[in-house]
């Protein structure tokens, strides 16, 4: 399909974080042209006037665990580790094959109104996700969630093998839950796999003091030191959350070009802590932005995330200045796509992956129009994502949604689910 948006604002990223006036044209999945309005005698199957909107590069959702929809709002207001061990990891225990296929539809719902274009997705049966993935058109990274509970090393490389060239639309990487809920003989193990595959692993590290106190009571280390030490990030990759990282530990991620990835919503929530963005930004550390699952972070917002990023980095800082609403932007597009190695779809550019998403300035939050791309950071919200684009297909636009199932029979497989569970749950108590 040949689509024109004409009359359009376009923050390309290409370069840096200044608006263009002109056109965009997508063939098949990949953008064919971008630049100033052209007199053209070519036929396109879809003509879009954009009406002085904002065309950009989707955000990308560089944490999440997506079929943990059946968690939001149902535990809530429990520091992290209660959280974890007393209510998430028993429920998630009652899953059963084809929940978590029909539970991440709902969070990719909740991403394409978001302008989230890709996520890096963190869940036990990624199969499950890939399904779902390919049958909406939604982009999904999964990641391995080895723990000492569930998943093997062996089982994550079959993953690896088996997804990595499945679709276009889907990929895979090598990652672990945390250093709390692995072993020595596990990490061992995945360091080596890690080495063979030359490939980058990510994890959950440093989220909170005492997993920090933790690691170091039985390894004498932090997590990152640690991590280093038993060749983990030999081929780069990354943490979430970083919120309590040494001075060592960010030596580290700058000398292996690891990034972190910042989750603001979740470490408000469960009072996790704030992470030092502007020192990341000083040292050059490479930043992308994620949000959590809908239990941690309930709300799949991008908007909310990047707000967060910016205001509480400033709060740490106590320095109005601190984490200019520009480099959040960047975080939020351009960082994501190269933490998880998208980087076909991180700018809008000839050659590139149509992951597009169109802005609507014609909102009450966006007028009077000044500084448009910073308010965007500042000011905006799910209600100006107008459309939602993924490898050259609109799968959201004007509120309605373009899947392979309506709306309200995703909403209704994710309820009964959930039902399902809940009734479980207060069975075995």
């Amino acid at each position: 399909m040949k689509i024109r948006f004409i009359n359009a604002r376009i923050l390309s990223l290409e370069k840096d974080t200044s608006l263009s006036e002109g056109e965009l044209w997508v063939e098949g999945n990949r953008i064919t042209y971008v630049g100033p309005k052209l007199e053209t005698k070519e036929v396109f199957d879809r003509v879009v006037d954009a009406q002085g909107n904002v065309l950009m590069p989707g955000f990308k959702n560089a944490h999440t665990h997506s079929p943990m929809t059946f968690l939001r709002s149902y535990v809530d207001d429990l520091p992290l580790h209660e959280w974890l061990h007393q209510a998430v990891f028993p429920l998630e225990a009652l899953l059963q094959p084809g929940d978590e296929y029909a539970l991440a539809k709902v969070a990719f719902a909740e991403y394409l109104t978001s302008g989230i274009t890709a996520d890096f997705d963190m869940y036990y049966n990624p199969m499950e996700v890939v399904k779902a993935s390919i049958d909406t058109g939604f982009r999904t990274f999964c990641l391995g969630t080895v723990t000492r509970y569930k998943e093997s090393v062996q089982e994550m490389v079959a993953s690896f093998h088996k997804i990595n060239g499945l679709h276009e639309l889907v990929s895979y990487r090598l990652g672990f839950h945390a250093e709390y809920t692995s072993t020595p003989e596990i990490l061992s193990e995945l360091s080596k796999a890690a080495n063979t595959l030359k490939t980058p692993i990510f994890t959950h590290t440093s989220e909170t003091e005492a997993e920090v106190q933790g690691c170091i009571d039985r390894h004498g280390m932090t997590p990152v030191v640690y991590f280093e030490s038993l060749g983990l990030f030999n081929y780069g990759g990354g943490g979430f959350h970083c919120v309590h990282l040494t001075e060592k530990d960010m030596e580290i991620y700058q000398r292996r070009g690891l990034y972190a990835v910042t989750c603001p919503s979740s470490n408000t929530k469960l009072a996790s802590g704030i992470a030092p963005i502007q020192e990341f930004i000083d040292k050059g550390i490479h930043l992308a932005i994620g949000t959590d699952g809908p239990a941690s972070g309930n709300c799949l917002d991008f908007f909310r995330e990047m707000f967060l990023v910016t205001g509480l980095g400033k709060l740490r800082s106590k320095n109005a200045s601190a984490v200019d609403a520009l480099e959040v932007l960047k975080m939020a597009t351009v960082g994501g796509a190269k933490a998880m190695g998208l980087t076909d779809a991180d700018v809008l550019a000839k050659g590139k992956l149509a992951d597009i998403i169109m802005i609507d300035l014609h909102q009450p939050n966006m007028q009077p129009l000044n500084h448009i791309v910073k308010n965007i950071v500042y000011s905006g919200s799910k209600t100006n994502v107008k459309m939602t684009m993924i490898n050259g297909k609109i799968l959201y636009e004007n509120g309605e949604f373009f899947l392979d199932q309506s709306i309200d029979d995703i909403y209704l497989a994710a309820q009964t689910i959930t039902d399902r569970i809940k009734k479980q749950a207060k069975a075995n108590s």
